[in-house]
């Protein structure tokens, strides 16, 4: 049996052997999007079937909305979320059927621009702090606009506004970069409310590592909002989460009361977390 993926008007007819997914350039199939690790997934084809394998991402692989563990074997229907990313495994077309989509010559190699991102990597600067605070205005330019399409229910419109902006902050953190406060606030605000109209737990993730990078405890405002994420996403990392946590708990004899009540609030985030 023959297999394709679907991805957004795209179906990639899928050969024998193994292809990557990531954000990478090397990857077969090359993703822009800051949920996608470098190096994210990788599929194998045989005569036997498709299976798919979380490469160590940051945001993990699911499969019909359950993170996996291992390697697993796909069926015919399953959908994979790779970042915000959705593949589908079909069955191949018959070979006399023309296709819409981009077809075989897709693979080993396609690169592609996906509608929640304009997303380029961020360049190595020399003293990157001007580039971060023009993105903090950029982001207080986008925020009205990415609020009225929250509020009308189009999430998908919000991230494909914040997407850009949310990629390069989170690129800048793990690059070790410096950025002003006020934009890492920014992003989790924005990154927090897309977690709860997406129900893309990846979104969340980026929340943790963003404040776990800064060392601090989030804001109540941000706190607030992943109490909402929570009880709507499909999964988080519990053990990014629960390393934010030991690290807080590291510093709390810094901390004052105010602090120790945001911290207080975290721990009840992993419990609920925890329920899921």
């Amino acid at each position: 049996m023959r297999f394709r993926l679907r991805y957004l008007q795209h179906d990639l007819e899928l050969t024998e052997g193994t292809f990557a997914v990531g954000r990478n350039a090397s990857c077969q199939l090359s993703l822009d999007d800051p949920l996608v690790s470098r190096r994210h997934a990788l599929f194998e084809v045989s005569p036997h079937g498709v299976t798919v394998e979380d490469l160590e991402s940051r945001n993990g692989v699911l499969v019909n909305g359950q993170r996996i563990e291992t390697r697993m074997r796909l069926t015919v229907g399953d959908r994979i979320l790779i970042g915000s990313q959705e593949l589908t495994l079909l069955a191949a077309r018959d070979a006399q059927v023309g296709g819409g989509g981009v077809g075989k010559m897709t693979l080993p190699k396609m690169r592609v621009t996906t509608p929640s991102s304009s997303y380029r990597p961020a360049q190595v600067e020399n003293d990157p702090e001007p580039s971060m605070v023009r993105r903090a205005d950029q982001f207080k330019l986008l925020s009205g606009v990415a609020e009225k399409a929250l509020a009308m229910g189009r999430a998908g419109e919000a991230e494909r506004l914040l997407a850009s902006a949310l990629a390069d902050v989170i690129e800048a953190t793990r690059a070790n970069r410096p950025l002003p406060p006020t934009l890492v606030d920014q992003a989790a605000k924005f990154s927090a409310k897309l977690a709860t109209a997406t129900g893309k737990g990846g979104w969340a993730d980026y929340v943790v590592e963003l404040y776990q990078a800064q060392k601090r405890p989030c804001p109540a405002g941000v706190i607030d909002e992943l109490y909402n994420a929570m009880r709507k996403v499909t999964a988080v990392d519990m053990n990014r989460l629960r390393a934010y946590i030991s690290l807080l708990r590291q510093n709390l004899h810094r901390y004052g009361p105010a602090e120790r009540f945001l911290f207080q609030r975290i721990e009840g985030l992993e419990r609920l977390a925890a329920l899921r």
